[in-house]
């Protein structure tokens, strides 16, 4: 790093002179593609930044003005220019997060990195400065195109529009794209607002023109600047945002500095709420990031720099085993249609749209649109599949309680990344799901232990059309098949004893293999154990309860939350059906969780064999 090691903070970054500023915004891309390269991250996002982030941090200053990055995914180069230069342990225990972090940083703020929020929060925080009599402080809320399309964001923008001397600055980073090209009218919308790059540069033209023959010059620059704003109103018109009220500058090129400082400028100093549009490009700078593939490197693995091809060539993940039984199970069904919020390629939906694209529906960042339309188009017949991430179905809760369920609509939730994901923190891991839906009435939820069951149990989900139906599996590669000794009634038996066992240890999902673990280090020392999968968790079956009632104690291991999760639902049935046998529940403690591996974070909370078998053992002798 030649310029970049000389800038721990926006100060030093201020006094850079500007015609160095482009030097280093080449230092900062090379730095990125090198170190993302060792450790993996979102590489796709920070490229197309770069300037709009010195930008900021040569016209605001942070942070006696709040910077609030929406998801936060995009905020790598924000860490650099606030100090944090070494990102070799990046995303992974002990080092830094993926995402802004108030631990590492005065100068971050919201970390949840669950889209749409910025605005709100910005909002905020700009109310409470103003209340304080703080007017001097900004807040700038840098939200992405493709955040846009939750509605959440459009809430807040119907509130800070009426609000005229609220000094708040909008950024919207237009790439075009969030972690695929975004959809739906406000992205038509803002497609439309980008013509206006051909009379700004006619303008530009005439500005030149006025510096060589000032006479002639300026009755062009005059004129051309009448036409422009002829030509705003009929091709490009910004009324969307300035008929609510909202001052709007743009678009301006997100890779020009100079250009960005300016419109910043103007809108730090309107003294009201601004949208400042801002066009960039993801990827920008890297040929393989701002490819054709570009959307594989919105999150990426380690690479080699210079090819741009992955050092490690994953196995079969979870996410495979469902993207291609919803092929399958298209071509049987035509009844079976399937629903993304923007995540089309990650939650494994892109083959079922390859093949079937009238029957899949992208609705942008917007869960809970999502759930509801999902509850109108079981009730027009169909059988609508949606896919999210298990974290993000937090976000749709409402709807899957009073739309869904209530109405008792046959829709099919497919959760990605369920459990414990480690390296994205806190935000990112899945689980709370089980627990949420553990208070839905007549909702019914499978943990697939392998991808055989994936595949079986999407099947079994979609044959109920009478009420909602999840499917949760985690993040990674999938796991062996566990093949089943026996099952009894809906309950497999996947390891089994002679005589009722002194323990049986229930198994939800990927923690089956924990759970034989356990048996394992139980058998040594004498103790007659089974191992069951309940495989349709939510509710409790009948031949879970009769099966508890032969064994001297029960466990149940589950990567969710301890509180309100599967254990405590077993605890509940098992109570209500006089089955007094002591149950020892093994999960998540409520707290928020620190980003590190997988192995990691289970080691941490002691969701591993050892700590399950050695609690286990305490508890029934404990007296030795």
């Amino acid at each position: 790093m030649g310029l970049l090691k000389n800038i721990s903070s926006p100060a030093d970054l201020k006094a850079l002179p500007p015609e160095q500023v482009d030097d280093l915004a080449q230092e900062i891309r090379d730095f990125l593609v090198d170190s993302v390269s060792r450790t993996g991250g979102h590489l796709g996002p920070n490229l197309g930044v770069v300037e709009l982030t010195l930008a900021l941090h040569r016209v605001f200053e942070s942070p006696q003005d709040t910077l609030v990055f929406d998801t936060g995914h995009q905020s790598y180069v924000h860490k650099l220019l606030t100090g944090r230069h070494d990102f070799s342990k990046l995303k992974k225990q002990g080092g830094l997060s993926g995402y802004p972090s108030r631990a590492e940083s005065e100068h971050d703020v919201v970390e949840n990195s669950h889209a749409s929020t910025s605005l709100s929060w910005a909002e905020g925080i700009a109310k409470a400065r103003r209340l304080a009599g703080q007017r001097d402080r900004h807040t700038v809320a840098v939200i992405g195109d493709g955040a846009l399309t939750g509605g959440m964001a459009w809430e807040a923008i119907n509130n800070i529009a009426v609000d005229k001397d609220l000094p708040l600055v909008i950024v919207v980073n237009d790439n075009e794209r969030s972690y695929a090209p975004t959809v739906g009218g406000l992205a038509d919308h803002l497609a439309t607002l980008r013509t206006t790059r051909t009379y700004e540069r006619v303008l530009d033209w005439g500005k030149s023109a006025l510096h060589r023959t000032p006479v002639v010059g300026n009755a062009m620059y005059e004129t051309l600047h009448g036409v422009k704003k002829g030509m705003k109103d009929i091709v490009a018109p910004q009324g969307m945002f300035e008929d609510l009220g909202i001052k709007y500058l743009g678009p301006v090129d997100g890779h020009d500095v100079l250009a960005m400082e300016a419109a910043l400028t103007r809108a730090r100093a309107f003294g009201g709420p601004v949208i400042v549009h801002v066009l960039t490009q993801k990827g920008r700078g890297y040929e393989p990031a701002s490819s054709d593939e570009a959307d594989q490197w919105h999150g990426i693995g380690k690479f080699n720099p210079e090819t741009g091809l992955p050092f490690e060539v994953s196995g079969r993940i979870w996410t495979d085993e469902f993207n291609d039984e919803m092929v399958r199970i298209g071509a049987e069904r035509e009844d079976v249609v399937a629903i993304t919020a923007a995540m089309m390629i990650p939650v494994g939906l892109d083959g079922f749209a390859k093949a079937y694209p009238d029957r899949i529906f992208d609705v942008g960042i917007a869960e809970q649109h999502a759930v509801t339309m999902a509850s109108g188009l079981a009730f027009g017949g169909l059988h609508p599949v949606v896919a999210v991430y298990a974290t993000f179905l937090n976000r749709a809760f409402d709807q899957l309680l009073m739309d869904c369920a209530l109405h008792h609509q046959g829709v099919t939730f497919v959760l990605d990344r369920a459990g414990v994901t480690g390296s994205d923190g806190a935000s990112h891991n899945g689980m709370w799901d089980m627990t949420i839906c553990s208070i839905v009435p007549g909702l019914h939820l499978a943990a697939p232990r392998d991808g055989e069951q994936v595949k079986a149990q999407l099947r079994e989900a979609l044959d109920v059309d009478d009420a909602p139906t999840v499917i949760r599996f985690p993040k990674g590669d999938v796991a062996e098949p566990i093949a089943a000794v026996r099952r009894v009634g809906s309950v497999d038996v996947i390891h089994d004893c002679e005589q009722d066992p002194d323990v049986l240890l229930v198994g939800v999902g990927a923690m089956c293999p924990t759970a034989l673990g356990v048996a394992e280090k139980l058998e040594a020392q004498g103790h007659s154990v089974m191992v069951v999968d309940p495989r349709w968790v939510l509710p409790v079956s009948d031949d879970l309860i009769g099966l508890a009632r032969r064994a001297g104690t029960v466990a149940v291991i589950e990567d969710n939350l301890v509180s309100g999760g599967v254990g405590a639902s077993v605890t509940a049935a098992l109570r209500a059906a006089d089955v007094a046998q002591p149950v020892h529940c093994y999960g998540i403690p409520k707290e928020f969780l620190d980003h590190a591996s997988r192995g990691q974070v289970l080691e941490q909370i002691g969701l591993t064999s050892d700590s399950v078998a050695s609690s286990l053992i305490s508890r029934l002798h404990p007296h030795r």
